[in-house]
């Protein structure tokens, strides 16, 4: 004998997305959940009405249930799952704040040093990649872009750019 369908905690959810469904999918995500709760069918009797494997009906099933209680438990934005993360949005803030502290009275940001600094804060290496999207994270932005060497010559450059034969 078969076991039960579960969900039973979701038959609000898909009698809704079932009124609501706009495409075809969401429709027989609906009816995956559905029709074993409402109708008692079995899985293989599911899986024919709505025209899939018994494989697939069972995967949308569970995957149905797994959103439906992540969503009911505690509504999430794709920025908040950040599911690598080294530190907290807040964390990282602050990190920013304290070794930042020049750069945000018009000092020059210069990403290598900072990188250490972080790695300090942070007890942990970290890719330059992340430190330049942690920047971007919070709104460090490029403002002007680094032309010239700090040591070189702007003399000698300017010179050089005047006596550039063309062609």
């Amino acid at each position: 004998m078969a076991r039960k369908a579960s969900g039973i905690d979701q038959l609000v959810t898909a009698r809704e997305l079932l009124r609501t469904a706009k495409t075809a999918e969401e429709l027989r995500a609906a009816q995956a959940v559905l029709l074993p709760l409402e109708l008692g069918m079995s899985l293989e009797e599911t899986a024919k009405a709505i025209g899939r494997s018994i494989r697939w009906t069972c995967s949308m099933r569970t995957r149905y249930c797994r959103v439906a209680r992540c969503e009911e438990e505690a509504p999430r934005t794709k920025r908040a799952l950040r599911n690598r993360a080294i530190a907290t949005l807040e964390q990282e803030a602050q990190i920013l704040d304290e070794v930042l502290a020049g750069a945000a009275r018009g000092g020059v940001v210069v990403v290598p040093p900072l990188k250490e600094k972080i790695e300090e804060r942070l007890g942990k290496r970290v890719a330059l990649s992340t430190i330049y999207r942690m920047l971007a994270r919070h709104g460090w932005r490029k403002l002007a872009p680094d032309s010239a060497h700090p040591q070189g010559d702007a003399a000698l450059r300017e010179d050089w750019k005047k006596n550039l034969r063309s062609g």
